[in-house]
């Protein structure tokens, strides 16, 4: 069984790169949490419940450990700018022209700048398709704080999206 938990684990890893990418805003900040976070998984992988979804766990333990050393950077002062946006290549999107890229990199700067509470739930529900019920269970949240947080983060990202269709 652990062994082929091990296995989904590294199945799952794209989704996690792209969800600790969204949080980070930085591609090897993103790639350094996942690692963390797969390690901390296999290391704790009997705390797992069987029956349920382990991305949803391991989603958790992705966005608790960048919560935990994002307050551990800011108490020691580490170094880097926790809001620098690094430039992601396309991850085979699709943007063929230019104008493609830069809306794609108008949009990933739009995300990056919500806030991370907004921008988790964005990523969760709008990006890889949970319901509201499988992003609150997956953020230990209410789903009534899903769907707020998700509205606002939506209405943030409106005006932007209007200027891109003009």
């Amino acid at each position: 069984m652990r062994d082929e938990l091990k296995m989904q684990i590294a199945a799952l890893a794209p989704r996690l790169r792209r969800f600790a990418y969204a949080l980070c805003g930085d591609r090897e900040e993103g790639d350094d949490l996942v690692q963390s976070a797969c390690l901390k998984a296999i290391d704790r992988i009997d705390q797992f419940q069987p029956g349920t979804r382990l991305d949803s766990w391991l989603f958790r333990i992705v966005q608790t450990t960048f919560l935990d050393e994002r307050r551990a950077r800011s108490r020691r002062g580490g170094p880097g700018d926790p809001d620098a946006v690094d430039r992601l290549s396309d991850h085979g999107l699709g943007a063929r022209s230019a104008e493609d890229r830069l809306t794609l990199e108008r949009v990933r700067g739009a995300i990056a700048a919500l806030p991370e509470e907004q921008r988790a739930v964005m990523i969760l529900v709008a990006i890889e398709g949970y319901s509201y019920k499988e992003a609150a269970s997956a953020l230990e949240t209410p789903v009534g704080t899903v769907m707020s947080r998700l509205s606002r983060a939506r209405a943030r990202l409106l005006p932007m999206v209007r200027e891109l269709a003009s």
